[in-house]
């Protein structure tokens, strides 16, 4: 199950999705995002649907890494649709028993929570599997940067942002590797009763949080011993720069965002 969790994770490449300026992509994938939420009928979930298939398609990604994003949600996917299904009871009524009515309304808001959700997790994705953690991090810091003259720390969020995504892998294989240690002492993880399971995630979390600690500990000294005091005067290897692509990728997004909003309009 830990393996299928592909948050924070880069997939080299050298599609058109992976050359474009990270700030484009941060600033596409906020849109996408609105789009998503802006629609709400199938119609318009189907152009974010479209969107969401390009976007994949021009990204190179196999799409069974966009399969295992998707996987860890699947307990939150169920529970949002019974939680749709049972409390929605406007429409024709289905099925009913007692005080439990399942309803055509029900149905349909069930599937289109599920599939938001998806193409939200499928879409966001592609921004960190074609972006490098330091590249993303330069990215918000520029966008960031008129909040400077505000004295916010931009820097220091971003480099933030940057360590947290840049751990995530690396704290999933340590749970791994604690998984295995403990089950090879005997400790059972999927058997049981549910107050016997969660004590026994006792034995990995205690391990888990003192590795964690020791590891930020250890990078703070490795900082500390290069002489970083924060982003200024700092200098970057690689300067961010825009190309015709980037507008172009821009422009097209801005165009289906503004089709959901018509079709929005119509479909009222």
């Amino acid at each position: 199950m830990l393996k299928d969790i592909t948050i924070g994770q880069f997939f080299p490449g050298d599609s058109i999705i992976h050359r474009l300026d990270p700030r484009f992509k941060i600033v596409i994938t906020l849109i996408f995002i609105i789009m998503l939420f802006t629609g709400g009928t199938f119609l318009c979930l189907a152009v974010g649907a479209v969107y969401t298939l390009m976007a994949v398609l021009l990204s190179g990604i196999p799409m069974k890494m966009f399969a295992k994003s998707v996987k860890p949600i699947m307990p939150f996917l169920v529970i949002t649709a019974v939680i749709n299904l049972l409390l929605m009871n406007s429409g024709d009524v289905l099925w009913s028993w007692k005080f439990i009515k399942i309803t055509h309304d029900g149905i349909n808001t069930s599937v289109f929570m599920i599939i938001r959700i998806v193409l939200l997790i499928v879409g966001s994705s592609i921004l960190t599997y074609t972006t490098t953690p330091i590249t993303l991090t330069d990215a918000i810091e520029h966008l960031l940067s008129p909040l400077k003259r505000l004295k916010f720390p931009v820097h220091e969020l971003a480099m933030m942002m940057s360590i947290a995504l840049r751990f995530i892998p690396t704290l999933i294989e340590e749970t791994d590797k604690i998984i295995s240690a403990q089950k090879a002492r005997g400790a059972e993880f999927d058997t049981g009763s549910f107050m016997n399971r969660a004590r026994n995630m006792i034995s990995i979390l205690v391990p888990l949080f003192i590795s964690s600690f020791r590891r930020a500990d250890e990078l703070a000294t490795a900082m500390e011993c290069r002489c970083y005091h924060g982003g200024e005067g700092r200098t970057r290897l690689r300067q961010l720069k825009s190309a015709p692509r980037d507008y172009i990728a821009l422009f097209i997004t801005i165009l289906f965002f503004a089709l959901v909003i018509a079709l929005g309009h119509i479909c009222k």
